[in-house]
């Protein structure tokens, strides 16, 4: 796989990851980003031996958009840190099955995920194991049946934007898993990494970084982005 690089340098590497593609290696032995990378780095610059390219944050392997990686161990740390601490951000765009009664607004539950069935849902805030989720959002745009919405993250929990919008009624286009009531098996999900806010590990200086969803793919084609 050819990896299309956002921006780069001796210390972080922000790329695109495709849809589909897991974040790291797993049981099923398919490539995965954080191979895709140690090998482009292996490569570029002749290394010999083990590359180190570190992981901050992990995207579902359904989902594509912006991925940031550490270069070094001390920009790993910090980097991880700064994701600890919330001052990592991370914007995402999804196209939600029907439009929210609310144009803009904020969700906030609490999860609970079945490591045996690999789910996630919403239960009571005494339940034990449950984990706060929150987010704001705003509709972008409603378009036959379907509307564009922009997220911002307050909380990193798993599959928690298709959990919490599934539970609202609006389940994301092409989820499988929280939305196969209304979705068709082979759509693609629609979800997408589109925004990072950091500061960079060494300079101190707080970097953006975009990249919009695939303008040529439904349901993206529909809205205008």
């Amino acid at each position: 796989m050819n990896l299309e690089v956002i921006y780069e340098d001796n210390h972080i590497i922000v790329v695109k990851k495709p849809p589909n593609v897991l974040t790291q290696g797993d049981s099923t032995g398919d490539k995965d980003m954080l191979s895709i990378v140690k090998d482009y780095i292996k490569e570029k610059y002749n290394k010999p031996g083990a590359v180190y390219i570190g992981l901050v944050h992990r995207l579902d392997r359904p989902v594509g958009g912006l991925m940031v990686f550490a270069r070094t161990s001390k920009a790993a740390s910090r980097l991880s840190e700064q994701v600890r601490s919330r001052s990592f951000k991370k914007g995402y765009m999804a196209v939600l099955r029907g439009c929210p009664d609310e144009k803009a607004s904020r969700l906030e539950d609490y999860l609970l995920k079945d490591k045996k069935t690999n789910t996630v849902s919403v239960v009571g805030p005494l339940s034990e194991g449950a984990k706060k989720a929150a987010l704001e959002y705003d509709v972008v745009q409603c378009e036959k049946g379907l509307s564009l919405v922009k997220i911002k993250l307050e909380t990193g929990r798993p599959h928690q934007i298709r959990v919490q919008f599934s539970s609202r009624g609006t389940p994301l286009f092409g989820d499988q898993r929280y939305g196969k009531d209304v979705n068709k098996k082979g759509e693609q999900i629609a979800l997408w990494s589109y925004y990072i806010r950091l500061t960079h590990p060494t300079l101190k200086e707080e970097m953006e970084f975009y990249l919009n969803p695939p303008g040529d793919v439904f349901p993206w084609n529909i809205f205008e982005i």
